[in-house]
């Protein structure tokens, strides 16, 4: 029987995690009949099918404010108590409308009863589904916990309320197996392991990626060898490392692409790695794919392009992240066919690298063997041709459409007791 699903967070627009996760769950859904709505406070969904509460966007000025006075400190204020419960009710409201308006069958809320970036929303959906009781699926990609930003806090009891809630009605949903453990050993809270997926079934179009003109924008030659850096310029990313494997390699073709920007978090980063680049004798590029914030800074006068372009362009992958929710990045490397080197980060060495997949690994720092391997990879065809042959299949048969298809089986059916996925 086809339910009628609702998916809520602070935003639904771009291309970060949330929204691309939420977008590939709605479509496994909508397969089998069950058609998706959509609640944010930044949309870009089909307004249709839609409901846009600029309040419940995490950079609305109300919330700005109590982040800037909920975090870094102890000690709250009755104002940002008041203001707290005002603003959660007004959303309260809200979703009433939201669920009346659409008929809602089960919620699924992406990330917002997890990571605090909009502390009255967590709250207002947790009362809203201790008062309805209805079907939900909290899907948690990241916990308050896991960031430093959230540990000195005046907000405690609504994270203890709120991020997560317990209740019989919730079903949680993480997406690594660090996540799982913690959430269980913190709040005694059981959740169900969907990691994050990508269409494997589908590959990309040859044709289409052979199409791309990216290196010829850049003013690449032919020999160059180019080395994408697939994320935002932000130091947990660790492009530093991919400036000092360039170096290293002391290869004049080869040039470090990275294609996104710097998010929210200024330009100090990328100017410091422009520097380094320079003192390193580096060919540093950058290249811009858009993401989820228009207010993204960057440096002016980038080429624009997209994932697939990038990827289309690139000779080797690099992902020296230092911390990572799970690394959907990693999952684009084998998905395009593209050999990867990663630095050995948590959820890696937890919930990927077991599965076999073959890649060029760093334990925080560059080795000679390191090195080498690189060199093998951008130079013998056969070698990089078998490895990234090798690790689609794996990704198809761990990360694929079909794996999210039969997790999301079990959840629903755990609701409408109808094994209708």
């Amino acid at each position: 029987m086809p339910c009628k699903i609702g998916f809520v967070s602070t935003r639904f627009s771009g291309t970060d995690g949330v929204s691309l996760e939420s977008a590939k769950w709605a479509q496994v859904l909508w397969d089998h009949q069950h058609v998706s709505y959509w609640y944010a406070g930044k949309l870009d969904r089909d307004p249709a099918v839609s409901v846009l509460v600029p309040e419940a966007y995490f950079y609305d000025r109300d919330n700005v404010w109590i982040n800037e006075h909920a975090f870094g400190t102890r000690r709250r204020t009755p104002e940002m108590t008041r203001k707290i419960y005002q603003i959660a009710d007004y959303l309260k409201g809200t979703l009433y409308d939201f669920v009346d308006a659409f008929g809602i069958d089960v919620l699924v809320v992406e990330n917002a009863l997890c990571l605090p970036m909009h502390v009255p929303l967590g709250v207002a959906l947790t009362h809203f589904i201790a008062e309805t009781e209805i079907p939900t699926i909290a899907h948690h990609h990241d916990f308050y916990w896991e960031r430093a930003r959230f540990s000195v806090n005046a907000v405690n009891d609504f994270l203890r309320m709120a991020f997560p809630p317990t209740s019989e009605s919730i079903q949680h949903v993480t997406i690594n197996s660090f996540a799982q453990n913690n959430l269980s050993w913190r709040g005694g809270v059981s959740s169900v392991l969907v990691p994050n997926v990508l269409d494997f079934e589908n590959p990309p179009s040859e044709e289409a990626l052979a199409q791309t003109n990216l290196r010829e924008r850049l003013g690449l030659s032919p020999d160059d060898v180019v080395l994408l850096q697939p994320t935002r310029v932000v130091p947990r990313k660790g492009i530093e490392h991919s400036i000092a494997l360039v170096s290293q390699l002391r290869d004049p073709r080869c040039k470090l692409v990275v294609s996104h920007e710097s998010g929210d978090e200024g330009l100090d980063y990328q100017r410091a790695l422009i520097e380094l680049a320079e003192q390193s004798g580096v060919d540093l590029r950058f290249v811009h794919a858009p993401t989820a914030d228009s207010g993204a800074t960057r440096i002016s006068d980038t080429p624009t392009t997209d994932l697939a372009e990038a990827y289309a362009a690139a000779d080797l992958i690099t992902y020296p992240s230092l911390y990572e929710g799970f690394g959907n990045a990693l999952l684009e490397a084998f998905y395009y066919r593209k050999p990867v080197l990663v630095n050995r980060y948590s959820i890696f060495v937890s919930d990927i690298e077991p599965k076999g997949f073959k890649v060029v690994a760093m334990d925080g720092f560059l080795t000679r063997g390191v090195l080498e391997h690189v060199r093998r990879v951008i130079s013998d065809e056969a070698y990089r041709r078998e490895m990234v042959d090798y690790n689609y299949e794996l990704g198809k048969a761990f990360f694929s459409y079909a794996v999210l298809r039969r997790k999301l089986r079990s959840l629903i059916t755990n609701f409408t007791g109808l094994d209708d996925l």
